[in-house]
């Protein structure tokens, strides 16, 4: 599934990255310690952390994730926004929280 396709879905606002709403969704990772993203985080995940900083591009881009959501109403900062739009990678929004969107991905078979 594409991540403009997942952000329609789920009702996910588009941060920033927007040019990689093309990236492909497959396999999910939920976590916040960026040592274990950095390790864990496989090529197209979709990212759920409440992380906001710029460290969250450098692991997404690095470990090359589909996308990074960030749960619980957290927006990335204006550093992070910056990058993860020169990077293309999609930083989504969501009021809801990891777990709940973790289900909703489960249901859409990612």
């Amino acid at each position: 599934m594409k991540i403009s396709e997942l952000a329609e879905k789920l009702d996910l606002r588009v941060a920033a990255g927007a040019d990689g709403l093309e990236n492909r969704a497959e396999g999910c990772y939920i976590g916040d310690l960026m040592s274990l993203a950095m390790a864990r985080v496989q090529e197209n995940n979709v990212w759920i952390t409440i992380q906001t900083n710029l460290n969250v591009v450098a692991v997404a881009a690095l470990s090359e994730a589909g996308c990074v959501i960030l749960a619980d109403g957290f927006s990335p900062d204006d550093n992070a926004a910056a990058k993860a739009d020169a990077e293309g990678i999609p930083i989504l929004c969501s009021g809801r929280s990891a777990y709940e969107l973790a289900r909703e991905l489960g249901a859409l078979g990612i």
